[in-house]
């Protein structure tokens, strides 16, 4: 699978490309016509901003200040159908922001939750599907085999599944899942802690666009080792949602980032600094620590970010597939 995977991406996303042209994709507040899009639902690390225990942010008394944890809706509005991408611990406040951009009868009201990993800001907000909450029903919950175990052997995870408030459904990496007529969605196994489960990103296509989210990953090197490159899987699509965890080095004084690994932005952007303008364009990062810089409008990190030509994610942005 993973010898082949490359190639047959490179094939989709170069057929893509010739059929868009360049240039940067639409990203509009609510232009993005009838046709099939993604909602950034959220741009912060598992714990959002401010995180507890961060007495002194001023997060805490403006709310305009305030992020979620990384999180992407989908929406195919010919279908009628809405996805979610995580289920953070911000997972209510997410889906009424999904609620608000389109709304659907039924609750929750989602064709699918898809699951990156077993870290705590990935999947505990499936907690509101259970009876406690929301009680759903046979909400499809898809997730690689390690995570499905993990969800199903687990309480109190199992027991959403025994109560039909959940329905697990098999990922496999590189293997392409048709959610509609206008959406595909693909998960790509990336190197990150695996304590409990795989790990993944996915590869979102729509009919004239496709999205990378790779929210966790320990570093792109690291990758190279598994034989995918990131460069390569950049080229085949037209945003790429990118782990900008930390900034730089000395982000966090008193702690060893190496146990906590993540490919630092800065260490991205040297990276990609010799690919055309159009193609670090692409990039938006997310999955940003409340201890970022760059989460500061108008701070140095922000600007050194721009100035080299890449984006951070911004919550409720929408691109359109």
């Amino acid at each position: 699978m993973k010898a082949l995977r490359l190639p047959v991406l490179l094939l989709l996303g170069l057929g893509m490309a010739a059929c868009v042209g360049e240039g940067h994709p639409e990203v509009v507040g609510d232009g993005v016509g009838d046709g099939p899009y993604i909602m950034v639902l959220g741009i912060a690390q598992d714990a959002g901003v401010p995180q507890a225990g961060t007495r002194s942010s001023a997060a805490w008394e403006d709310p305009s200040l305030r992020r979620l944890a990384a999180c992407l809706g989908l929406v195919d509005p010919e279908a009628g159908l809405r996805w979610m991408i995580e289920a953070t611990p911000d997972f209510k406040d997410q889906l009424h922001r999904l609620d608000l951009a389109y709304p659907v009868t039924g609750s929750p009201g989602l064709a699918g939750i898809f699951l990156t990993h077993a870290h705590v800001g990935h999947y505990v907000g499936l907690m509101h599907l259970g009876h406690e909450v929301m009680g759903s029903r046979d909400v499809p919950v898809y997730a690689m085999p390690r995570m499905a175990k993990f969800l199903a052997s687990n309480g109190p995870w199992d027991q959403l599944a025994s109560y039909r408030n959940i329905v697990l459904r098999p990922l496999a990496d590189g293997d392409e899942v048709t959610l509609s007529q206008n959406f595909t969605i693909t998960p790509l196994r990336v190197p990150h802690r695996e304590e409990y489960s795989e790990v993944v990103g996915f590869v979102i296509r729509g009919p004239r666009r496709g999205v990378l989210f790779i929210p966790d990953i320990d570093g792109w090197k690291t990758w190279d080792q598994e034989g995918t490159r990131i460069e390569e899987i950049l080229a085949t699509v037209n945003v790429a949602y990118l782990d900008g965890t930390f900034y730089d080095a000395g982000e966090l004084p008193g702690r060893d980032l190496a146990a906590i690994p993540h490919p630092l932005i800065v260490d991205t952007m040297e990276r990609l600094a010799a690919l055309p303008a159009s193609e670090r364009g692409k990039v938006r990062f997310l999955h940003l620590n409340h201890s970022n810089p760059a989460l500061a409008t108008g701070g140095a990190a922000r600007r050194a970010i721009e100035d080299a030509g890449f984006h951070l994610a911004v919550e409720g942005e929408k691109i359109g597939l």
